[in-house]
């Protein structure tokens, strides 16, 4: 199973979110995928995405998170003992978000959040000071990231598989490119695409 965490007033009608559950659907694994919308409560968003990861076992799940959804997905994959897969994520949120504080709109399909003090003390109650197991994580990192420094990503997630975009943005415009290689990570069959190159080739 895929779990995908969005980031930041994201949904799961973000375009890296959307593209993978099409690609999910299009291999016939369509059950096996779910994409929550997640609450601005940093505990409630996790608290949700367990929920629904209700009876499936560690070996048989890959959480997918980008940007903040990446934070969130490291705490779930120590909890858990799963595997994960970064997406350009966040690394302080509790520091980054200070200046978000307040109502803020939503990036897909209107509406807003609001972002509270009490959040930012959430985010610092699951912080994952030190990855254990670097083999389960998977790190996608742009060096073109306006938004968070990629080299803070590098610095946390030390062993884990990476693929280090040159260039990109924070929001890899050109994931189709990755994401293949992220099926692949979660242990799904997937046909490589002509002319791709995977960085796992050989192992």
């Amino acid at each position: 199973m895929i779990l995908y965490l969005h980031g930041f007033r994201s949904s799961p009608r973000s375009f890296k979110a959307q593209l993978m559950a099409a690609r999910m659907h299009r291999l016939g694994l369509g059950h096996d995928w779910a994409c929550p919308q997640l609450p601005p409560s940093p505990l409630a968003a996790v608290v949700d995405a367990q929920r629904l990861l209700t009876g499936v076992s560690a070996d048989e799940l890959t959480i997918v998170g980008s940007s903040l959804g990446g934070y969130y997905a490291t705490y779930l994959a120590e909890k858990l003992g799963c595997r994960a897969v970064l997406l350009n994520p966040a690394t302080r949120p509790y520091d980054d978000l200070g200046k978000w504080l307040g109502e803020q709109p939503m990036w897909h399909g209107g509406g807003s959040i609001v972002v509270e003090p009490r959040h930012l003390d959430e985010l610092r109650m699951i912080d994952v000071a030190q990855i254990t197991r670097p083999e389960r994580y998977y790190l996608v990192a742009a060096t073109g990231d306006q938004t968070l420094d990629y080299r803070d990503m590098v610095a946390k997630f030390p062993g884990a598989k990476l693929t280090l975009i040159e260039g990109s943005d924070h929001g890899i415009s050109d994931f189709a490119n990755y994401m293949d290689d992220v099926l692949r990570f979660a242990g799904i069959d997937v046909p490589p695409s002509p002319g791709a190159a995977s960085p796992f080739a050989g192992e």
